[in-house]
Parts: structure tokens; C-alpha cells; sequence
């Protein structure tokens, strides 16, 4: 095996990668719960862009529910942030699950 090749190969896997993640910064997904009420948009880096919550929900005497809604709207926009990851990492890595990556 040719260790300048593996060298090479790794540098230019390092440089798609450096070159995804840049994308993944770009893109952006968005969860809705609780009937529209909550809304929360993430990128595909995890990084919470923004918290959309309907006036309707705002409830002084109930703000458990509201706590809940903005706890669900985050983790599923962030489960979905993880999935755009796995799809961009698939198509990177051939389908190959590496390791440490993401």
C-alpha cells in the first residue's frame, strides 16, 4: 500500500468534509408542534436559529405546557438536523459509517 496515496486520500476526505460542513451551515430545518403553535428552526450544524411560538400559547397560569412544546419543537428540529447530517455524511463517505464522524 502506497502511503503517499493514503496520505492524499485523506487530505482530499478532510477537504470534502471541511467543504460539507460549511454547507450544513446553510441549510436549515424546521419543526412544528402542538398544532402550529411552536416552531423551531435549526441548521445542520445545531445551531437554533429561531423559536417561533403562536400568541395563543402564552399562558402565564400554564407555562409548563409551553416549556414542553418549546423542549419538543428543539429536539425534534435537532433530531431532523441529525438525520440531514447522516444523508450528507452518506453521501460523502460511499455509506460507510466511520467512526467519530458527526
Amino acid at each position: 500500500m502506497d502511503v503517499s496515496a493514503l496520505m492524499q486520500q485523506a487530505q482530499q476526505l478532510q477537504g470534502r468534509m471541511q467543504q460539507m460542513q460549511a454547507e450544513l451551515a446553510g441549510k436549515q430545518v424546521t419543526s412544528t408542534v402542538g398544532g402550529g403553535m411552536v416552531s423551531a428552526t435549526v441548521n445542520g450544524r445545531h445551531q437554533l436559529l429561531k423559536i417561533t411560538i403562536d400568541r395563543e400559547v402564552v399562558n402565564p397560569d400554564d407555562v409548563a405546557m409551553l416549556q414542553d412544546l418549546v423542549a419538543a419543537a428543539v429536539n425534534d428540529a435537532m433530531a431532523k438536523a441529525q438525520e440531514l447530517i447522516q444523508q450528507e455524511m452518506s453521501k460523502l463517505t460511499g455509506g460507510i459509517k466511520i467512526p467519530g464522524l458527526f
